[in-house]
């Protein structure tokens, strides 16, 4: 397996950044470098400012910020372009979460035939909370998760919410789940994800 990811500090230092990579690769792990201002647009921004708290159903609470898209969208290329140095022809190239939503489908263009899934680690939120991000935005985020060949999500409910969204907003039917595109089978399905129950209920 390998991890690509922001390591969690922002290095400026190409010195600095060359020897924490050399040190993570031990791990097999490829940090991401992002600037202090790409990580304050695009981590505390775009992510934690606008998508954390809409898909939270916090409307009142979202902030629309078109610079703080910009910088989604650079910080989404970043990772792909990271991915692309590493991925080889037959790996499974699986994305997580909100951050990175917008990476299926540039990760598809660089590679067509890339087997790509995505998980949201969050809720999906109703067709009537998500419509309210701007026209451009909420018709890219849609089109960046189709990328992918596979799209879960925690419950049914969130499904059958994303699967309303790409009808109603991109016009593209499903048939249980399963949405066909020009060029490809989209599966969408049902992960739930929790801790082991009967463990820690036994201890």
């Amino acid at each position: 397996h390998q991890w690509i990811g922001w390591p969690g500090i922002t290095i400026e230092d190409p010195a600095r950044q060359s020897a924490t990579a050399a040190a993570l690769a031990e791990l097999d792990a490829h940090p991401v470098f992002l600037t202090e201002r790409s990580m304050e647009k695009f981590y505390h921004g775009f992510c934690n400012k606008t998508i954390w708290p809409l898909f939270h159903y916090f409307p009142s609470y979202t902030t629309y910020d078109d610079s703080f898209y910009a910088h989604y969208r650079v910080v989404n290329r970043i990772f792909c372009e990271a991915v692309m140095q590493v991925v080889q022809p037959e790996d499974v190239i699986w994305v997580h979460d909100y951050h990175l939503m917008l990476l299926p489908k540039l990760l598809r263009e660089k590679n067509p035939a890339a087997q790509i899934g995505f998980f949201l680690h969050i809720p999906f939120p109703s067709f009537e909370v998500f419509r309210l991000l701007p026209t451009v935005w909420r018709s890219e985020i849609l089109e960046g998760l189709l990328g992918a060949d596979l799209i879960g999500f925690h419950t049914h409910d969130y499904v059958q919410y994303f699967l309303r969204c790409v009808l109603r907003l991109l016009g593209h039917e499903h048939h249980m789940g399963k949405i066909l595109l020009a060029d490809r089978l989209v599966k969408v399905d049902t992960f739930p994800m929790g801790i082991d129950f009967e463990k820690f209920h036994s201890a």
